[in-house]
C-alpha cells in the first residue's frame, strides 16, 4: 500500500515539474515600461546529451561537443562536468542568476545554458546576468532578452553581495574601515533610484549604478600584507628589457610570488646542460642567445618577489615528435605513455582531450632519473624559491562510468607491463576494472607518481626551498582519471602546499572545490587557491568573489592564472583594495643583488 502512495505521489511531483518548466519556459513577455534592448536567438545542440544523442561530445567532458550549444536540466544530473573551453550561464527560473566557465552546479528549478566555440561567443554577446531566457523545446530554440530589469537587477544582486562581504569583514578584520565601500554603495543606490523612475534613461542609470556596484565590491576586501598573492607566466618575453619592464609591472601590482614556466612542452628556457646530455634540445629556441630564468630571479629578487619553478613533470608537449629529432619522444619513443587502446601499436600515442598533447611514463626510472636530474640542475644553479610540479599525474581519462574506460587508462607501457606482471603474474592489459587486480594496478600506476614527489620533496628540502603540486581537488577524481593520489602526498608531508587549478567562475563551486581539498589535506599543507577567472575570461567580480571565499577559507593565498590574461580591468580591481598596500621597495643596484646571491649561495639557502 505504502509503495503505491508513493508512486503516485512521485507521478504528481513529476507531472507538476513538467508543467512548471513549460511554464517557466513560455516566450518571454515584458512587464510594464520594461524595455527590451536585445533578443537574440540561438538553436540548441542537444538537451541532456547522451552518447547516443550526441556522439560529437563523446570525447568532452559533459559530452559538450566542438561548437555546441548544449542545455543542462536537473535530469542531466548534479553538475555539468563540462571543461573549462566553454562558458556557461546558470538559469533559475526565466532568469540568468550567474555566469560560469565550466562544471556549473545545475540549479533544481533551473538549467544551465553551456556553449563552446561559436556557442560561446554567442553566449558572451547575448547573455549577462539577470537576463531573461525562453526555450522553444520542440524547436529546440534558446531567446535571450537583455531589458531594462536585467541591469537593475545586475546591481541590486551586486549590492546584496557587497553586503554580505563588508558584514563578514566587520566581524572578522579588526580595523576594518568600510567608508569607501559604503560611499560607492549609496551612490550605486541612487543610480537605481533614477533608474527606476526614468524609463526611458534606464538602462544608463542602471549601468552607472553597477558601475559604483563593482566599485564597492572592489575595496571591500581589506589588504592582507601575510597573504601569498601569486600569478603563473609562461615567460612570453624575449630580452632582458621586456622581462625587467614586466617584473615592475608584477611589483606595482602586488604580486608577491611568481611561478615561472621553466620546463614546458619538454623544453627548458633556459641553457640546460641535462638536455644536452640526453640529447634533447638544450634550450627552447624562442629564448636562444640569453638565459632569460637568471634575469627573471635576479629581477624579481631585487624587488623582493620570490619566484617558483612552474614544471610541466610527465607533459612532453604537443608536436608530434617526428617534426623534430631532437624532441625528448622522438630521441626516446621507449618513454612514451601510452592508453590500453594504443598498447600494442607502434604509433605513438596523444591524449586527444589535452590539446593532443604527449607524455612520458612515470613507470619508467629512465625518465623519472632524467626529470630528477632537470631539477638538480635548476636548484643548484639558479636558487629559486620553490618549485611548483604541474602535470604531476598520468593523462586524462573518461569518467568511471564509461563503459570505455579501461580502454582510455593510460600507464600500458612495456616497462610498466612487465613490471607489474613480475609482481602480479598477470598483463594489465587483460584487467578490466571488474577484476580484483584493478585495484592493485591502479595504485601500482599512482604510486609511481608519488614516489617521484617524495624523491623531490627530499632535494628541496635539503636545499631549503618550498615544494608545491598542482592537483585536481576533486580526490575521487584525480585517483580515478589521473592515477593522482595527492593526499597521500600531504599525509606524508612530501609537500609544502598545493596550488590546484578551480577551473570555474562561480564562487560556490570554488568554494565546494576548495572544502573537498581541506578535508582531505594534513594541516602542514597549504593551500593556495589558482583561480582561472582571467583565463575564462570572467567577470572582475567573479575574480574577487573567489578571493573572498579563499579568505574565508583562511588559505594560505591565490594564484592567478595566467600573467597573459591579466588585464588592466582586473589590475585595476585588485590594486583598489585587495593587492593594495604593499610597501615601497627599495631596489637594490645589480650589484648589490649579486652579493646578496653569493650570501645565499654560501650560506645554502
Amino acid at each position: 500500500m505504502k509503495s503505491r502512495v508513493w508512486v503516485f505521489l512521485l507521478s504528481i511531483f513529476l507531472l507538476c515539474t513538467k508543467a512548471f518548466a513549460l511554464d517557466v519556459y513560455s516566450p518571454y513577455v515584458p512587464k510594464n515600461n520594461e524595455i527590451i534592448f536585445n533578443q537574440s536567438m540561438y538553436k540548441i545542440d542537444v538537451i541532456d546529451p547522451k552518447v547516443s544523442t550526441n556522439m560529437k561530445g563523446i570525447n568532452y567532458p559533459g559530452l559538450r561537443g566542438a561548437n555546441q550549444l548544449v542545455v543542462y536540466t536537473p535530469a542531466f544530473g548534479y553538475r555539468t562536468n563540462t571543461n573549462e573551453y566553454g562558458t556557461e550561464a546558470i538559469v533559475t527560473g526565466d532568469t540568468v542568476t550567474s555566469l560560469s566557465g565550466a562544471d556549473s552546479m545545475i540549479p533544481a528549478n533551473g538549467l544551465v545554458i553551456s556553449g563552446h566555440g561559436l556557442a560561446k561567443k554567442w553566449i558572451n554577446e547575448n547573455i549577462m546576468v539577470g537576463a531573461k531566457i525562453s526555450i522553444d523545446y520542440n524547436k529546440k530554440i534558446i531567446t535571450s532578452y537583455i531589458t531594462s530589469d536585467t541591469f537593475l537587477y545586475t546591481a541590486r544582486e551586486r549590492i546584496k553581495e557587497v553586503q554580505n562581504m563588508k558584514l563578514y569583514y566587520i566581524q572578522n578584520t579588526s580595523n576594518y574601515n568600510p567608508k569607501r565601500t559604503e560611499q560607492n554603495i549609496s551612490k550605486a543606490n541612487d543610480y537605481i533610484d533614477k533608474a527606476q523612475k526614468n524609463a526611458e534613461d534606464s538602462q544608463k542609470y542602471a549601468s552607472r549604478a553597477i558601475e559604483y556596484a563593482n566599485l564597492a565590491m572592489s575595496t571591500v576586501i581589506p589588504y592582507d600584507p601575510a597573504e601569498l598573492k601569486g600569478v603563473w607566466i609562461r615567460p612570453a618575453y624575449y630580452n632582458e628589457k621586456d622581462i625587467v619592464k614586466s617584473v615592475e609591472h608584477l611589483a606595482n601590482v602586488g604580486i608577491n610570488n611568481i611561478f615561472l614556466e621553466t620546463y614546458y612542452h619538454g623544453k627548458t628556457i633556459f641553457p640546460s646542460q641535462t638536455m644536452a646530455k640526453y640529447g634533447f634540445i638544450k634550450q627552447n629556441e624562442d629564448f636562444a642567445g640569453f638565459d632569460p630564468l637568471k634575469i627573471w630571479i635576479r629581477e624579481a629578487h631585487r624587488r623582493g618577489i620570490k619566484v617558483h619553478i612552474w614544471f610541466e613533470t610527465f607533459y612532453a608537449g604537443n608536436k608530434p615528435p617526428e617534426t623534430n629529432p631532437e624532441y625528448i619522444l622522438a630521441k626516446r619513443p621507449d618513454w612514451a605513455n601510452c592508453r590500453k587502446k594504443m598498447a600494442e601499436s607502434a604509433q605513438l600515442d596523444y591524449s586527444v582531450s589535452e590539446h593532443n598533447g604527449y607524455f612520458i611514463d612515470p613507470a619508467n626510472p629512465e625518465v623519472q632519473n632524467f626529470l630528477y636530474e632537470l631539477l638538480c640542475e635548476i636548484i643548484t644553479k639558479y636558487r629559486p624559491d620553490g618549485i611548483n610540479l604541474d602535470y604531476i599525474r598520468y593523462p586524462q581519462t573518461l569518467d568511471p562510468t564509461y563503459s570505455t574506460y579501461d580502454l582510455s587508462n593510460w600507464g600500458y607501457t612495456k616497462y610498466a607491463r612487465m613490471e607489474f606482471k613480475n609482481m602480479y603474474g598477470v598483463d594489465p592489459v587483460l584487467l578490466r576494472t571488474s577484476d580484483p587486480l584493478w585495484y592493485q594496478w591502479k595504485f601500482y600506476r599512482c604510486n609511481k607518481v608519488t614516489s617521484f614527489v617524495k624523491r623531490v620533496s627530499h632535494l628541496c628540502r635539503y636545499n631549503k626551498i618550498a615544494i608545491t603540486a598542482v592537483i585536481f581537488p576533486n580526490r575521487t577524481m584525480a585517483l580515478d582519471t589521473k592515477m593522482q593520489d595527492w593526499r597521500t602526498w600531504s599525509m606524508n608531508n612530501f609537500v609544502d602546499g598545493f596550488t590546484p587549478l578551480f577551473l570555474t567562475c562561480d564562487d560556490k563551486t570554488a568554494m565546494g572545490l576548495m572544502a573537498e581539498v581541506l578535508r582531505n589535506k594534513s594541516a602542514s599543507t597549504k593551500l593556495y587557491a589558482g583561480l582561472f577567472v582571467t583565463f575564462m575570461n570572467g567577470a572582475a567580480s567573479d575574480l574577487i568573489k573567489q578571493i573572498h571565499a579563499a579568505r574565508k577559507y583562511a588559505l594560505g593565498g591565490i594564484i592567478i592564472f595566467d600573467y597573459a590574461h591579466l588585464t588592466d580591468n582586473y589590475v585595476s580591481t585588485l590594486t583598489e583594495s585587495i593587492f593594495k598596500g604593499r610597501k615601497e621597495v627599495v631596489i637594490p643596484s645589480q650589484a648589490e643583488a649579486e652579493q646578496m646571491q653569493q650570501k645565499d649561495n654560501k650560506s645554502g639557502r
